[in-house]
């Protein structure tokens, strides 16, 4: 565990020009000194109303303003912008939207008003039912040249945060690392950290390197929890569940090294002494070394955790709930051990750090690795 410096979500001000849009079959190409603020280009054209503009695009870094007659053209000459003469007007193209709108619900399309084009621009993906489809040509086929329509070799989907352990995560300003992802019976998913992270339960947890909420501890053991007192047996000393339900999250079932390898994890078991194992987290690089002892009671601040496994892999503050692994194999999860300062991969020295069976915690939660 360490302690996170707190977020600050900058916002920096700026100004939304959301304007509907037209262009250029057009005759006429008028410009002075173009204005170099879209707010200002934005206010030449409300200025002149949406029967008489179609909105401001930039073209060749100019800021140019889409007029649909030629006095309206003279306007924005006047006002020191660059005007181009085009066929139909923002009321006109915001029309055809309208009526795109209409036909309701279509997976997998997309449209709007393109000032440059003078068109309404249709998007349609992979997988967009072929009898919609159908219904939006006609619309399109109502107005000629007006709704230009694009086939795009890709599906939509909303972007999801993929969280996998080793991911550093926060909680109330403390940061650990996830250890694996797990489910119950029912297919619900919840992400396994120490329970010293942040002792208790209601708690929200965030992931570290974006920001995205993970969702919130429902149970944890550290010494005392939901569960009672620990035995290392039955009841896991040192854990956490955290259910991770946020939406636009993606709890993967595997492990993330650093430098970007990804191992899928797809059975669990308990430690046996000797076997070599991978330890992950946020903190420091990862490092790899043995099980020195399977069956280990240990104090560490004043705490006493009861049947953890003993390892003499590196590890550093942060890393606290992260996964210990033997290939594809989960075995545990990262509680304390000794004060080392500097992990990477070819540390060596002497450490002791010391595991939560993972076995047991899922045995005890009803839950399972995938």
């Amino acid at each position: 565990m360490r302690h996170a410096r707190k977020r600050l979500a900058q916002i920096a001000s700026a100004t939304l020009l959301v304007t509907v849009a037209a262009t250029l079959p057009a005759s006429a190409d008028i410009s002075l000194q173009p204005p170099t603020s879209p707010a200002r280009a934005a206010a030449l054209a409300r200025s002149l109303g949406d029967h008489r503009t179609a909105g401001v695009f930039y073209e060749h870094g100019r800021l140019v303003v889409a007029v649909t007659d030629q006095a309206a053209a003279e306007s924005v000459r006047g006002a020191g912008g660059t005007a181009k003469l085009v066929t139909r007007s923002a009321a006109e193209l915001g029309s055809m939207h309208h009526r795109l709108d209409q036909l309701g619900d279509i997976p997998n399309t997309a449209w709007g008003v393109e000032a440059k084009t003078n068109q309404v621009n249709v998007e349609i993906f992979d997988g967009a039912p072929a009898a919609s489809q159908q219904r939006i040509e006609k619309v399109a086929a109502a107005d000629p040249g007006a709704i230009r329509i694009n086939r795009v070799h890709s599906k939509l989907k909303f972007k999801s945060t993929d969280l996998r352990g080793g991911n550093g995560i926060d909680s109330n300003g403390w940061l650990c690392t996830a250890g694996f992802n797990t489910a119950n019976s029912s297919g619900t998913h919840y992400t396994l950290t120490a329970g010293h992270c942040v002792p208790g339960s209601g708690n929200v947890w965030y992931a570290d390197f974006n920001g995205a909420e993970i969702g919130t501890q429902t149970a944890y053991n550290f010494g005392n929890g939901t569960s009672g007192y620990c035995d290392g047996d039955t009841r896991g000393c040192d854990w956490a569940t955290i259910k991770a339900d946020a939406p636009g999250l993606n709890p993967l079932g595997m492990v993330r090294y650093w430098g970007g390898d990804y191992r899928q994890i797809d059975k669990s078991d308990y430690p046996m002494e000797g076997e070599d194992m991978d330890r992950i987290g946020v903190s420091s690089q990862d490092t790899t070394g043995s099980v020195i002892s399977t069956s280990v009671t240990v104090n560490i601040e004043g705490k006493t955790l009861y049947r953890m496994f003993e390892s003499n892999v590196c590890a550093l503050p942060g890393d606290s709930g992260g996964p210990a692994v033997d290939g594809s194999k989960a075995l545990g999860l990262l509680s304390g051990g000794t004060d080392e300062t500097v992990c990477n991969a070819g540390s060596s020295g002497t450490y002791r750090n010391y595991f939560t069976k993972v076995q047991t915690v899922l045995n005890e939660r009803g839950l399972h690795v995938y």
